[in-house]
């Protein structure tokens, strides 16, 4: 008889640990579907579970004035959600909002600490996607203060095709106005000016890419700035 074939694991994270350990975690995980616009943590509340994503995309979100939101960070399936709670912290500081819907693999936090502690190969891969998405956080405020709208949003549909393996995502110019920091006729502008130069399409709510190098092209240095730091945690 021929030996079964190890099923594919389609979080990076999870796939980086040797098969082994990652056996004996999956007994404290469990697959969720995550929806858009699900809100997975709230600013200040205990943070239950901690996210795997595997096709799912899941914006990480500052508050100002309660009200205002902006994107400081993307979690996709080369991550995980809920960093704060390798630190020792079990209050989230941002919000938590999946952009895009999916799957993925939760795990109750009491058990994840307790996996963090006893797992070394899991305390490394936590630490290697904590320093990508610091890189990814100062990054992405550095380009929100610098960049001009147009490659703004080159740069963050192009890092969303790349969490998502599509070119192809459900989107509003409100949601985009907070991914951004913008207004919503800035992104209505900017959105326009990129389906003029035929790089997308948008229509309804739903962005899709046309031309991905010539998107590359269009974007600022960001993109590539990032795709570099994170190098390996890419999926």
């Amino acid at each position: 008889m021929r030996a079964e074939r190890a099923v594919p694991i389609p979080n990076t994270m999870l796939a980086a640990l040797p098969r082994k350990q990652y056996e004996r975690m999956r007994a404290g995980l469990e697959s969720v579907a995550l929806s858009f616009g699900e809100v997975l943590y709230e600013p200040g509340a205990r943070m239950q579970h901690v996210y795997f994503p595997n096709d799912s995309l899941v914006s990480l979100l500052t508050l100002v004035d309660n009200h205002l939101a902006l994107e400081v960070g993307m979690v996709g399936c080369e991550g995980m959600v809920g960093i704060p709670l390798a630190l020792g912290k079990n209050v989230s500081p941002i919000r938590a909002l999946v952009q895009g819907a999916g799957t993925a693999m939760r795990m109750k936090s009491a058990r994840f600490s307790e996996e963090i502690r006893k797992n070394p190969q899991l305390q490394q891969e936590v630490n290697r996607y904590t320093g990508a998405l610091m890189a990814q956080v100062t990054q992405t405020a550095a380009c929100n203060r610098f960049h001009v709208v147009e490659a703004r949003l080159a740069r963050w549909l192009l890092m969303t095709r790349d969490r998502v393996h599509s070119d192809a995502f459900r989107l509003t110019h409100e949601f985009l106005g907070h991914m951004l920091g913008v207004r919503r006729v800035g992104v209505t502008m900017a959105a326009r000016a990129l389906q003029k130069r035929k790089l997308i399409d948008y229509s309804r709510g739903k962005i899709r890419i046309l031309d991905g190098r010539g998107l590359e092209r269009a974007a600022c240095s960001c993109y590539e700035v990032v795709k570099d730091m994170n190098g390996s945690t890419e999926c």
